[in-house]
């Protein structure tokens, strides 16, 4: 199994300014890269003060001259936000400053609150994963060059992408995929797949697995699938209940932010209340405790080889959390140093 970053810059609050936020983004990647991680992973989002990554290429490059070992990966970019010409371009010239580390991972989005502000008579889902189903081919098309696209969403004359990408054949592309659909799209296409359980469990994982198994059973052929998930590792039980509380409250905000029913001043969600965190109907810190990969060196080394057993290649650690950047870096500093030799 491989281990990677998942780094998306989310705060739950402005009492880290977005300039210390970014700082803090580059510590972390900085420990990765020292620390064998195979890939640093960022995503994109916009007019969302919860998390501030308008574009990932932008950070890849910047990355690109910080580090030295590991890839650079979209984790995700948003298909319907793009036209593909552009997206195939840009993604292109990342692979080219990037010296041909890029991995490309791409999604339909998931927040309805982007979808209002960035398509022009708002979007939903069926509608983005649509798009997304034509973004991927036009991608590989226009890397391969002269490609003509007559498609429902997207409409051009034979085109090239340029620049073409530095590695052969363009980088690998990655899906993010929960149903079957989804995986049996990314299969098809020669896709890796991107998957999370988000807040669930150990039932969760292991049915996004089947899915996928069932997806390269289909289709004859088995890419890579990756597992993001927020993980925390801890030296003892207080401190992993603490990580739990505070898990708990940024899934909170998360779970608001999809609902998008909440009033937004300066693109932060009104502050949760303690009791409105602790009325949550499903969220608790038990069950963030219980569910995600929270736990000391050992109990996190157990469950991961489960999920080694069960056919995962990678294990992508989700750093966000409303947490402060000495526990991010410790508890990073941990995994790195205790969890993943386990699985050398």
């Amino acid at each position: 199994m491989k281990f990677s970053l998942f780094a998306h810059m989310e705060r739950v609050n402005d009492a880290q300014t977005q300039s210390d936020l970014y700082q803090e983004f580059l510590s972390l990647c900085d420990l990765a890269d020292n620390g064998g991680m195979t890939t640093i992973w960022t995503g994109e989002h916009h007019g969302m003060n919860f998390t501030i990554a308008p574009n990932p290429f932008l950070n890849l490059v910047d990355l690109a001259h910080r580090t030295k070992n590991v890839r650079l990966g979209t984790g995700t970019v948003v298909a319907p936000f793009w036209n593909p010409i552009k997206l195939a371009g840009e993604a292109a010239m990342t692979d080219i400053l990037t010296d041909g580390r890029l991995e490309l991972g791409i999604a339909r989005g998931a927040y309805s609150f982007e979808y209002e502000r960035m398509m022009q008579g708002g979007m939903d889902a069926w509608e983005a994963g649509e798009r997304l189903r034509e973004v991927i081919p036009a991608i590989q098309g226009l890397w391969a060059g002269n490609h003509t696209q007559d498609s429902k969403y997207y409409q051009f004359p034979k085109t090239t992408s340029a620049p073409k990408p530095l590695t052969p054949n363009g980088p690998p592309i990655w899906v993010a995929a929960r149903d079957i659909n989804s995986h049996e799209f990314a299969v098809e296409n020669n896709c890796n797949v991107q998957v999370t359980p988000l807040w669930q469990g150990l039932d969760e994982v292991e049915s996004l697995m089947g899915k996928f198994n069932q997806a390269c059973e289909t289709h004859k052929k088995r890419p890579k699938i990756m597992i993001l998930q927020h993980a925390y590792v801890g030296k003892d039980e207080a401190e992993l209940e603490r990580a739990a509380k505070q898990l708990n409250e940024f899934y909170c905000y998360f779970g608001a932010w999809f609902k998008n029913e909440r009033d937004i001043d300066q693109g932060l969600i009104k502050r949760l209340s303690p009791e409105e965190i602790d009325a949550h109907p499903f969220y608790t810190a038990d069950a963030m405790r219980k569910d995600l990969m929270i736990g000391t060196s050992a109990q996190i080394i157990d469950r991961l080889k489960h999920y080694q057993d069960l056919g995962y290649d990678e294990f992508s650690y989700w750093s966000d959390s409303g947490m402060s950047r000495e526990q991010k870096e410790t508890s990073l500093k941990r995994f790195i140093d205790e969890v993943m030799p386990a699985f050398s």
